[in-house]
């Protein structure tokens, strides 16, 4: 049984008698759009647009699947979503999005054994954004690591070794702080021959997608102490959950050039470093 009921025959909006009432506008579905099932009341980001209609994703992680067409909701006004239009083919090579040379028709491999580790749910999101057609052709898999404190747990149970590397990218790595010292702590060990550590100097990953990407000329300031993301909202004057923003955030990222040269430049070393010869 299909997932996508077809719930309605027409706008739900034109059932009514007053002929006033504002009517659905046409919204491409895509990645990032953050939208309302007026008939059940869930919301969530758009994911993915199959054959069958769209996926939508809550705050909470759980999925839906609604048919395409009206009976939805983008800030309290009625659209019809369609599906987005299909890029026009480019001419000679194809690109991905990390700007290296697309490999068509590429058959999966045998994932390597060497791993990366981002640390946090939307790094990882990021990562696979830009790097996903590349990872994939490398058979590399990214996983996401909790947290900074996990590192060492993490290197231990791993068991780096000459054809099992590990490449591992943490938040806010500056000198003095505390993931610096915990980074420190692995490549003094034992396997610090077959491990790399790379850190990005953001706060939090959303500064390394870069500002004019979203409309604006900066990432605002957020005093230490508080909330950053929460921070960022707030002073954005931007309304919902911090899951949305960054919904919105991720949908804007098409291509690397929309990343920061730190953050482009540690997620490329890692790569490098795992996918070396004699890395399986």
């Amino acid at each position: 049984m299909s997932p996508y009921n077809d719930r309605y025959g027409r706008d739900v909006l034109t059932n009514s008698p007053h002929p006033k009432r504002p009517v659905s506008t046409q919204e491409p579905a895509e990645p990032g759009l953050v939208v309302e099932d007026v008939q059940t009341g869930f919301v969530g980001a758009v994911v993915e647009v199959d054959k069958h209609g769209v996926i939508l994703e809550d705050r909470h992680g759980k999925r839906r699947g609604f048919p395409l067409g009206p009976g939805f909701w983008i800030d309290g006004k009625p659209v019809e979503l369609v599906r987005p239009t299909a890029p026009a083919a480019p001419a000679g090579r194809m690109v991905s999005a990390s700007g290296s040379v697309a490999v068509l028709d590429h058959k999966a491999r045998t994932a390597r054994e060497s791993r990366i580790y981002v640390e946090g749910k939307h790094d990882a999101e990021l990562v696979e954004k830009v790097w996903g057609h590349d990872l994939r052709v490398e058979g590399v898999v990214v996983e996401e690591l909790g947290g900074a404190d996990d590192l060492a747990a993490v290197v231990a149970e791993f068991e780096p070794g000459p054809e099992r590397r590990l490449g591992v990218m943490l938040d806010h790595l500056v000198a003095g702080s505390k993931e610096t010292r915990l980074a420190a702590s692995v490549t003094s060990g034992p396997h610090a021959d077959h491990v790399l550590i790379v850190g990005h100097p953001y706060i939090d990953v959303w500064q390394a997608v870069r500002p004019s990407v979203l409309g604006l000329k900066a990432w605002p300031d957020v005093p230490k102490g508080e909330p950053w993301k929460e921070g960022v909202l707030q002073r954005l004057g931007w309304r919902g959950e911090t899951w949305e923003a960054w919904a919105h955030i991720l949908g804007k990222v098409s291509t690397y050039t929309d990343l920061e040269p730190a953050f482009l430049g540690r997620v490329e070393e890692l790569i490098d470093f795992v996918t070396e010869p004699g890395s399986v």
